[in-house]
């Protein structure tokens, strides 16, 4: 086996312990994947979460209003030993309020990418990349896209007035 194969595996097993510790709604396990000093972003965060213990909260308060919440590995993950992008999924079901929204019992499918810098064979730096608008429209939340809704929404924020016309 190449070295180069011994580092995808070493890699894939990180990342197979990020989405466990995502899923297993065990707070320590950030502590296994995670450098001491992670800093992580998604689009629910105002600025980056430094910490395993942090993201752990992070996790605790998804875990809170979807107590199904689990995510998956959609594709291979791309490494070249320092950064790594991985693909997947979140899927879960809304129970509980979340941040003012109440809960929809609406279950969800959210793709992401999580784009990662390793240190030590951790996860030093993780910003998560997902369609926010999309999870919003499968909540109920916001219209789907192209619909008269979002026309109409559009029109409030005030794109597609044009003066004059």
């Amino acid at each position: 086996m190449s070295p180069r194969d011994v580092a995808s595996r070493s890699v894939d097993a990180l990342l197979d312990g990020w989405e466990s510790a995502w899923s297993g709604k065990d707070r320590d396990a950030f502590d296994e994947v995670c450098h001491e000093h992670v800093s992580y972003e998604d689009p629910l965060v105002p600025e980056p979460i430094e910490g395993p213990g942090a993201v752990a909260e992070h996790a605790a308060r998804l875990w809170a209003a979807f107590p199904d919440a689990r995510l998956q590995k959609l594709g291979n993950r791309l490494s070249d030993g320092r950064y790594v992008a991985a693909p997947s999924k979140l899927l879960a079901t809304h129970r509980e309020s979340l941040g003012g929204l109440p809960a929809t019992n609406r279950f969800i499918v959210v793709p992401c990418v999580f784009y990662c810098e390793l240190a030590d064979k951790r996860l030093l730096r993780v910003r998560a990349f997902f369609d926010l608008y999309d999870a919003a429209v499968q909540l109920g939340v916001l219209p789907g896209r192209g619909t008269l809704g979002e026309k109409a929404l559009l029109m409030l924020r005030g794109f597609g007035i044009r003066a004059g016309r």
